[in-house]
């Protein structure tokens, strides 16, 4: 029982075989899934594919890379779909990104506010980004909007932006990075407590090993789960039930996602 909270289902990668990799994925034990969108459009996307499938479910908002689309408009257009559409879960990918600073860094940060503002408004969850932007998250979650909850994924920062994160109730996700021989967040990973970690894969991107340089799926998940529970001396059978629990508990699912 194995839930992937973090996968861009839309990407064209996935346009081969994408009814292929949802079956692989279910065979290998994954019962939800939830499809992140980047921007508006994908999140129609996004939408078309949970409305076809009971186990997976939608996001709304723009990535960082693509905060040059966000408006006020926009903005609106994600509150209308959010509002509107039971399968839509959380807003985002939001966030920094100081890595490839696809988007002005004033523009990332104001579609960011805006996606935490609308998050408390409709009691959704966040789904975040942050590459390269460590202290100037911790600040933005230090200064959030009462309410406000989310989700740091494919976690790669450093402490003092866990325990933030941490301290206002946030959960943390990590995906295929766990693998890599260079990970170095073991510590970090056993610091999350229990209750607050969730497992992702981040497909088509950062494939675990042994995948490293190919396609990554949902159906990878399983090996995140592996390597995490090694790295946290847990029994992968309990972290799976664990993980899957919160991730039902983060989106609101209940246990009608099983």
């Amino acid at each position: 029982m194995l839930f992937d909270t973090h996968c861009h289902l839309t990407d064209p990668a996935f346009d081969p075989d994408r009814e292929v990799v949802l079956a692989r994925a279910r065979e290998a034990g994954v019962v939800g899934m939830v499809c992140i969108a980047s921007h508006p459009d994908d999140a129609l996307a996004a939408l078309a594919l949970a409305r076809a499938h009971p186990d997976i479910w939608a996001t709304v908002g723009i990535h960082p890379h693509e905060a040059q689309r966000y408006s006020p408009g926009a903005m609106d257009g994600i509150r209308r779909l959010a509002e509107a559409e039971p399968r839509v879960v959380a807003l985002g990918e939001t966030g920094l990104d100081h890595f490839y600073d696809h988007a002005p860094r004033d523009t990332q940060r104001r579609s960011f506010e805006a996606h935490l503002a609308l998050g408390v408004e409709l009691d959704l969850p966040v789904v975040v980004h942050c590459r390269n932007a460590d202290r100037e998250m911790e600040a933005m979650l230090r200064d959030s909007p009462p309410g406000s909850r989310g989700v740091l994924h494919c976690f790669s920062g450093d402490r003092p932006l866990l325990d933030v994160a941490l301290d206002r109730g946030w959960f943390v996700s990590f995906g295929g990075v766990v693998t890599f021989k260079r990970f170095d967040g073991g510590d970090l990973l056993r610091a999350v407590p229990a209750d607050r970690l969730m497992l992702e894969t981040d497909s088509p991107y950062l494939a675990p090993v042994p995948f490293r340089g190919k396609r990554n799926e949902p159906a990878h998940v399983s090996r995140v789960l592996e390597v995490a529970a090694e790295i946290r001396g847990e029994d992968p059978g309990v972290l799976a039930e664990t993980t899957t629990g919160n991730a039902r508990r983060f989106f609101g699912l209940g246990e009608a996602a099983a």
